[in-house]
């Protein structure tokens, strides 16, 4: 496994990292996930992403639970403040953050987070005031840095400019293959201000893998076919997108390796990339995620693969 500075912090992750979305506490079984997080470990990933809205403090309190008893400085643990965890318990204010610090730390079992993230930007608090109090949970010590997730350009800028407070290290947005907005402007914003991207959704969740075909049904026990699991997924099945991602699959061959691994090289292509987060339900799909690490693919057939995707979109 290789590791990446994260942003102009001090903490070195791994290029894959572990998340929780749809996955521990939700979707997966806790003694699949304590397998999956076991199996993380033995791999060199030391990196875990979670959110409190993730099961409304499930996958938290999975992670609490199967974290227990490891060294504290052992691994880099992640997670996100945002989303309503009750009709009344929402957003970025300066209440909301203080009550859900503390509750995801209760949940976690743990005096910090690694890395504080708003799950979105929050247009109906402040921004100076989301700023004030996120410097506050720093400087308090329940969390060594601050990120942001799906923020546009102008909101990141504006973040930035704001004298007196606390950061940003990294940014959480979606990135892959088949999705490469932040290139825009996110990335070259973030690279000159001393922010990283640890990216969600680096295999469209699992569309990237190749395992789903145009015209056929999904295969028994993947996400597509989940329950709690599947909905989210549904626009990337999409039969032009199914299509072009099959013809990927003989440059991966060409690359010697799988259509997954040869997907997540593509993201760490990118210098301002710190990691990408990977969900696993098995610890052998962790291994095939984990090989992804330090792959040398020929650009050139990275570029082939652009190509490829270049004219898909998928809807909405």
């Amino acid at each position: 496994m290789k590791y990446r500075k994260l942003g102009a912090s001090d903490l070195s992750v791994s290029e894959i990292s572990l998340g929780s979305w749809l996955t521990y506490g939700v979707g997966v079984e806790r003694d699949s996930a304590k397998a999956c997080l076991e199996r993380a470990f033995e791999l060199g990933i030391n990196f875990l992403d979670t959110a409190n809205v993730y099961g409304r403090g499930a996958a938290e309190t999975v992670w609490g639970e199967l974290l227990a008893g490891r060294k504290r400085d052992s691994y880099v643990l992640a997670t996100k403040v945002y989303f309503p965890m009750s009709d009344t318990d929402r957003g970025l204010s300066r209440v909301q953050i203080e009550k859900q610090i503390d509750a995801s730390l209760s949940r976690l079992r743990t005096d910090y987070v690694d890395l504080y993230q708003c799950h979105r930007y929050d247009a109906d608090t402040p921004l100076e005031e989301t700023m004030s109090a996120l410097s506050d949970v720093v400087r308090s010590g329940k969390a060594r840095y601050i990120g942001f997730s799906e923020w546009s350009p102008e909101q990141i800028a504006a973040a930035f400019a704001i004298p007196g407070v606390e950061r940003f290290v990294s940014s959480q947005p979606q990135y892959s293959l088949l999705h490469r907005r932040p290139e825009g402007k996110v990335i070259p914003l973030s690279a000159a201000n001393g922010v990283s991207q640890i990216v969600w959704s680096p295999l469209a969740q699992g569309v990237l893998s190749g395992k789903y075909r145009p015209g056929a049904e999904a295969p028994a026990g993947s996400r597509a076919v989940s329950d709690s699991m599947g909905s989210m997924m549904q626009s990337w099945l999409q039969p032009d997108i199914l299509e072009a991602v099959q013809k990927l699959k003989p440059l991966a061959e060409e690359a010697g390796c799988s259509l997954t691994q040869f997907s997540l090289a593509w993201v760490l292509r990118e210098p301002n990339v710190a990691s990408a987060i990977v969900g696993a339900s098995r610890p052998d799909q962790l291994d095939e995620n984990a090989a992804a690490s330090g792959l040398a693919v020929d650009p050139a057939l990275f570029a082939k693969a652009e190509a490829i995707v270049a004219g898909v979109r998928r809807p909405g």
